[in-house]
C-alpha cells in the first residue's frame, strides 16, 4: 500500500471580523466542491490543522496530489460567513514544523 504524501498551508485571511473554524471549514469544501465536484473535493482529503483568530492565519492539511486543485480554488473564495473575504497562501511545506519555521 502507498502512503499518501500530504502539505500542511498557511493561509492568511483578509477579512472583517473572525469567522468560526465550521465557517472556514464550509467555504473551503464549498469552493472545492464548486469547481472540481465531490469526488475532486474527496482527493483533496482536507482538514483543518489549527486556526490563529488574532492574526487570521489558517493552516489546512491537503493531499499533495491535489495541491495545485486546492490552491485554484482558494483564489476563488469571495466570502466568508457573508462577508466579503479572500484567502492567500503565505507558505507551503511537507511538515507542520518546518511550515512553523517558515513563517517565524
Amino acid at each position: 500500500m502507498k502512503r499518501v504524501k500530504r502539505r500542511y498551508l498557511a493561509l492568511q485571511l483578509e477579512m472583517d471580523g473572525v469567522p468560526s473554524e465550521k465557517e472556514l471549514l464550509d467555504v473551503f469544501w464549498g469552493s472545492v466542491v464548486r469547481f472540481y465536484g465531490e469526488v475532486g473535493a474527496s482527493l483533496t482529503s482536507m482538514a483543518l490543522i489549527s486556526f490563529d483568530v488574532s492574526c487570521k492565519i489558517v493552516v489546512v492539511r491537503v493531499s499533495l496530489e491535489a495541491l495545485d486543485s486546492f490552491r485554484s480554488s482558494l483564489a476563488c473564495i469571495t466570502n466568508v460567513a457573508g462577508k466579503s473575504a479572500s484567502v492567500h497562501v503565505l507558505a507551503v511545506s511537507g511538515t507542520i514544523k518546518a511550515l512553523f519555521a517558515k513563517l517565524s
